[in-house]
């Protein structure tokens, strides 16, 4: 019977503890453990409890390197001696305690709050990688919690939260950009906060967001910098969300010919004017009086000056919004005096407009 062992090694522990070295007491408490784990899920309550006490006497009584190999090797079990997993958890030595904080099922919400009120970083980011946590622990890690601690928690898909514990997440993320990634994709993150994460994120985050948000996600995030877009344009025309996303994907270098090019293959002509706008550094206006006026060699200035592609310029011209549309030979003396305007050239008479504040007429 598995009991008789444990008995009878009482009187070699009793020696070790008392007047063994500190070697002997190491090895009583591998051999205990060894014991243990061969045989302890048919253990009864009782039998469990003889190995509890003598574990906890030894654990009294060996070092850091011991007991951080005993908490590596009790963590994983559900059957694990209750009271060795309590003294384990609350050491302060990382090395022994994060174990049975990260993995041990023996470690009930009432300790773990307790364990996270009152110990350091290193306990907290080893409970907030535990596979289940309820709102009442995590209440307490935001609460306490360092940057590398509530990135940790924010990435545990199996970490609650509570509308407290998400606001003062958002709170933080203006200087963390990997937070605000983390928690805005959170499946259980309440479109509630959205728009507040979104105020908070820079504008490369904001794109990192719209880009790998599931489908139904991306909807209120456009919805969402659609509003705060409204919100930031001053008065007279409203170029929306087009604005918002054409500064995002500048932010991530992606506003580029190829990027153009897609939005006037797709007739998408506020993306196309607020484009060519950022990319010649102009006002939004100024460009869009250019886009929707009839002279086509006007427009070959910007889009020069912005570095476009000639395939590039001729889909704007093609498909852009005015009547009458463009003919064939005017699109053959636009590619011809596309040609020769140098860049130079293209970007002076911008700057000159610019300074003016006009384009004749």
């Amino acid at each position: 019977m598995v009991q008789q062992p444990a008995h009878s090694i009482i009187a070699e522990l009793e020696d070790a503890v008392r007047g063994g070295s500190s070697a002997k007491r190491v090895e009583t408490l591998r051999q205990v453990t060894d014991l243990f784990l061969n045989d302890g899920a048919r253990l009864s309550d009782d039998q469990v409890k003889v190995f509890d006490d003598v574990l906890c006497l030894l654990i009294a009584r060996v070092e850091t390197r011991a007991k951080a190999e005993l908490s590596k090797r009790l963590a994983p079990l559900d059957y694990a001696p209750f009271e060795v997993i309590q003294h384990l958890a609350w050491d302060d030595e990382i090395e022994v305690a994060g174990n049975v904080l990260a993995n041990s099922s023996r470690l009930g919400t009432d300790v773990l709050v307790k364990i996270a009120s009152s110990k350091g970083q290193d306990h907290l980011l080893a409970i907030s990688g535990r596979p289940d946590l309820p709102t009442a622990v995590t209440d307490v890690i935001v609460d306490r919690g360092e940057d590398k601690v509530i990135r940790k928690l924010a990435n545990n898909a199996g970490a609650r939260f509570s509308d407290q514990g998400f606001s003062t997440i958002v709170n933080r993320v203006g200087r963390d950009d990997e937070l605000a990634e983390i928690i805005g994709l959170r499946a259980d993150f309440p479109a509630k906060f959205m728009a507040d994460l979104l105020r908070r994120a820079k504008e490369t985050v904001r794109a990192r967001l719209l880009a790998i948000a599931p489908p139904e996600v991306q909807e209120e995030i456009k919805r969402v910098l659609n509003e705060i877009a409204r919100e930031s344009q001053p008065a007279g025309r409203s170029f929306g969300l087009a604005e918002e996303i054409v500064k995002l994907m500048k932010g991530l270098n992606e506003l580029d010919d190829a990027a153009v090019y897609n939005f006037a293959e797709s007739k998408k002509f506020d993306e196309v004017t607020v484009a060519i706008a950022v990319l010649n550094e102009m006002p939004i206006e100024m460009m869009a009086r250019l886009m929707e006026g009839p002279r086509a060699d006007l427009l070959l200035i910007p889009c020069r000056s912005a570095r476009l592609n000639w395939p590039t310029v001729e889909s704007i011209l093609r498909n852009r919004p005015v009547m009458p549309s463009v003919n064939e030979q005017t699109l053959q003396i636009a590619e011809r005096d596309y040609r020769k305007l140098s860049m130079e050239t293209a970007q002076r008479t911008v700057r000159f407009w610019q300074l003016h504040n006009k384009i004749e007429k």
